[in-house]
């Protein structure tokens, strides 16, 4: 868009001028009031004026964000650190098109020991809270927490039931028959005893092995010489097993006693990928992969580094010490110092990794960073051949980096909805997703109520005209939507109708054996052919079936009133008997979001794919 016109410049130079020279946060806003941008300052007066400089060295993404402001607003704060905060609040709220933003579904799992209950016990989290219990992670995977709280619970005996059913036994369970808990449920141990017993699985997290070895080899021969044989070669066994998970751990003796997350990241035209690489008490735990789509190169590190910080160390660990792969300088250095201190009540050094020990953890970081950017370019690669395939076959003006589907469902004539998905690159932008309840038509009048979606979508200026709208119908849909969008005088935008058509695997077959998709456009009686399979037909299908489960979950809930019986319907497995376990043992919906995995897993008929298809379900 390049440069702002010449008066809006002038203007907007002028009102700048009077900003304070005090610590802050902007707001920059394009013609529709949205705001686009979202920025901090240690002096707002110095720092919004910088943009409206002559330089030559403004950023290709500057210059893009300029084209498109027209208003500049600011808050004051007293501090710093609360601009900081305070920018990190208005970009998680309005999730301004131009900064970078984690997004609230990649949520890494942690292994959380709840020490502060009174029989503690292990399972996955996925936000760090000051709640009195102990955290360990972030792991790559749910699975790998997972295993390793069964390898701790089935070698330390810690209970793996939930507190509902710790309190309500009146009997041991199968883990106590099978010697894998001492069933505290039922008062066979006391509370002191099993809290000494299990302490060696907190010591093995917090990476205290060889401590943990010597005082199980101990018990063991005291066992032996008590001549409990059998006592002693389960213990044997367990060191064992505690050996070979020893031997695949990567240790750093440098970093023996201390939590260090090391942040690394690799540009390129496309984007920029940040990896954090994190070692617990010397053990290096794994990584986590971030990607964010940015307009150049040359982006201010600083700026990107302090404000990716300040929204991971939101709901994540807070470490010893945070390495940086870019020198941002004493005073950013400084104010994340005081936020990580603000946060996690310690000390957290955050330094520029200069030494040996830095230079080895962001050149692994680095690495992965690296191995990340190329993975997800190539990915990118792929979905731009799967758009360009969508733009000849459907002779599109344009590459379809945009695409809007429309879904509208009724039951029963009643109760009509609307479903409105966006997929920009050929993924789904969920932060875009809408859903719309019918207003204007009673009964069923699909040319009304797709009158009345599309008018109201399109009343929306501030968002981003489609490149390409899809329709869940064949012709007839599609000759609705299409008259409404001429008389929206919108009709210049491509539209698409999908439909199944039913198809038999040979003349003489007396039923049908598949369904294939049909893809049809105005003015054209014969289906566009797409092959299935292909990235191309997974876009359109994709964003076909997703506008279709999106508008049935919305119906579902305003028919159902949010029952739990009506939002664990679709789930595969979870049939009318486990339905009615679920609802005897939890009570109610919210019950169960704040379940965790092994909660669910433990009830009768379920298991942990079960349970995880469950909170997938209900959280979304």
């Amino acid at each position: 868009m390049g440069r702002i016109n010449s008066e809006k410049f002038i203007e907007l130079k002028e009102l700048v001028r009077d900003f304070p020279q005090v610590p802050g946060v902007y707001l920059m806003k394009s013609k529709e009031q949205k705001i686009i941008y979202v920025g901090k300052a240690k002096s707002l007066k110095q720092r919004v004026k910088s943009y409206f400089s002559d330089s030559l060295d403004h950023s290709p993404k500057t210059k893009f964000l300029m084209g498109s402001v027209s208003f500049i607003e600011y808050l004051i704060t007293q501090t710093e650190l609360e601009a900081l905060l305070l920018e990190a609040q208005l970009i998680k709220k309005h999730r301004p098109k131009y900064n970078i933003r984690l997004k609230d579904d990649k949520s890494y799992p942690y292994i959380r020991f709840s020490w502060q209950d009174e029989f503690p016990r292990l399972y996955v989290a996925r936000k760090v809270k000051n709640d009195g219990g102990y955290y360990f992670g972030p792991y790559p995977k749910g699975q790998v927490a997972a295993n390793s709280i069964e390898f701790l619970n089935e070698n330390f005996k810690v209970r793996d039931c939930s507190d509902g059913v710790l309190s309500s036994r009146t009997r041991p369970c199968l883990s106590y028959q099978i010697n894998r808990c001492k069933a505290p449920c039922v008062g066979l141990v006391t509370r002191e005893e099993y809290r000494k017993d299990i302490e060696g699985a907190k010591n093995f997290l917090l990476g205290e092995g060889e401590a943990v070895l010597k005082n199980l080899e101990s018990k063991m021969w005291q066992l032996s010489d008590e001549e409990k044989y059998e006592q002693a070669a389960k213990l044997r066994d367990s060191i064992q097993a505690l050996k070979t998970a020893f031997s695949r751990q990567v240790l750093i003796k440098e970093a023996e006693n201390l939590d260090i997350d090391a942040l690394a990241y690799v540009k390129g035209p496309a984007g920029i990928a940040f990896e954090t690489f994190h070692v617990r008490k010397g053990v290096e735990l794994g990584s986590r992969s971030y990607f964010f789509s940015i307009y150049e190169e040359d982006s201010d590190m600083k700026d990107l580094i302090v404000t990716f910080l300040t929204q991971y160390y939101e709901d994540n660990f807070i470490p010893d010490q945070v390495i940086l792969a870019f020198d941002i300088g004493r005073d950013l250095c400084l104010l994340l110092w005081q936020l990580l201190k603000e946060r996690g009540k310690k000390e957290v050094f955050v330094r520029f990794g200069s030494d040996e020990l830095g230079h080895s953890l962001i050149d692994k970081a680095k690495n992965l960073a690296q191995k990340h950017y190329e993975k997800t370019m190539s990915k990118n690669e792929e979905r731009e051949e799967g758009l360009k395939e969508i733009q000849i076959k459907l002779g599109l003006p344009r590459l379809p980096n945009r695409i809007e589907c429309f879904d509208v469902s009724t039951f029963q004539g009643q109760e009509t909805v609307a479903s409105q998905v966006v997929f920009e690159e050929g993924i789904p932008s969920k932060d875009h997703y809408r859903r719309y309840k019918i207003k204007t038509v009673t009964g069923i009048d699909d040319f009304a109520s797709m009158n009345e979606v599309l008018t109201r979508r399109f009343k929306h200026k501030e968002y981003d005209e489609p490149d390409l709208i899809i329709v869940d119908g064949g012709k007839g849909q599609l000759a609705i939507a299409k008259k409404v969008l001429e008389d929206l005088c919108m009709d210049h935008i491509p539209i698409v109708g999908l439909a199944k058509a039913r198809t038999e695997s040979s003349f003489a077959s007396e039923s049908v054996k598949s369904t294939e998709e049909r893809f049809y456009l105005p003015g054209r009686s014969n289906p566009v052919t797409f092959r299935p399979g292909s990235l191309s037909y997974q876009i359109l299908v994709g964003a076909r079936d997703e506008a279709h489960r999106f508008a049935i979950t919305y119906h579902r809930k305003l028919r159902e009133g949010g029952s739990l019986e009506s939002v664990l319907d679709g789930i595969s497995g979870i049939g009318q008997k486990r339905k009615k376990t679920l609802l005897k043992h939890f009570g109610d919906i919210e019950s169960i979001k704040k379940a965790s995995v092994e909660d669910i897993s433990q009830l009768n008929g379920f298991n942990r794919v079960l349970a995880e298809l469950v909170l997938l379900h209900i959280n979304e």
